[in-house]
């Protein structure tokens, strides 16, 4: 039987690297596959070279949409060699602050109910792509049994903070969320290549494989239901800047 995981990922910083290079860490300006496979095998306690463990999570089929896609920054990053204190070279990172996505994945649902269970009570603590970067609420949305993957997307209540609803509630309902999801076969429209299909997370050789993304758009749904995650760092602000 198959089914669907979905999650909230909102944070005061996220970061989804998909090809950083030496000095650069750039972001993706939506959560990534490896990204969020990485997070889920964290949680579930896979270690990083378990490559055996991870195969049936980097088999799930996934998906996100953007709630609030949130403001690209950039920072410096400084460090020191841990044992000859010797500067090293500076880095570039980016991040996405106060975003808010919701992402789901489908496949078998035994394998969902474990992960399910496993953010809930954690191995390891999940990050939003990086160390840095912590989750501001419990990911988890809800399990759906015999779902697929596009419907949760369309159907998944509007995630996006209460400050950034209020000030997009004139918005027209027709003009959608984006969304991205994993192509099947005869999904062509829309369709890109992301180099973040996990198939190794092990220090000495990560890798990762091409996959097929279909992008689109879906109608913004209702308002967010009763007991989802409300909490965003910058809501203590709105009244002194409104």
């Amino acid at each position: 039987m198959s089914g669907v995981l979905a999650l909230r990922l909102a944070g005061p910083l996220q970061s989804w690297g998909a090809s950083s290079r030496f000095t650069r860490r750039t972001t993706e300006s939506a959560p990534t596959k490896s990204g969020v496979i990485g997070l889920l095998a964290a949680a579930a306690g896979i270690e990083r070279g378990d490559d055996t463990a991870l195969a049936p999570l980097a088999a799930l089929r996934f998906g996100v949409r953007i709630d609030q896609p949130g403001t690209r920054i950039r920072d410096f990053h400084t460090a020191h060699h841990a044992v000859t204190g010797k500067s090293m070279p500076l880095s570039e990172r980016f991040y996405l602050a106060d975003a808010v996505f919701v992402a789901a994945l489908e496949g078998e649902h035994a394998l969902l109910t474990d992960l399910h269970a496993a953010l809930k009570s954690p191995v390891y603590l999940p990050f939003l792509g990086r160390r840095s970067c912590p989750p501001a609420a419990p990911l988890e949305l809800g399990l759906y049994e015999d779902a697929c993957l596009e419907r949760v997307l369309r159907e998944v209540s509007w995630q996006a903070s209460a400050w950034y609803r209020k000030q997009h509630r004139f918005h027209r309902p027709d003009e959608g969320l984006t969304v991205l999801w994993e192509a099947t076969a005869g999904q062509h429209g829309g369709a890109d290549t992301l180099r973040d299909q996990p198939l190794s997370f092990a220090a000495a050789h990560r890798r990762h494989a091409l996959r097929t993304v279909v992008t689109t758009t879906v109608p913004l749904p209702g308002a967010v239901a009763a007991g989802a995650p409300r909490h965003d760092p910058f809501d203590a602000l709105e009244d002194e800047s409104s």
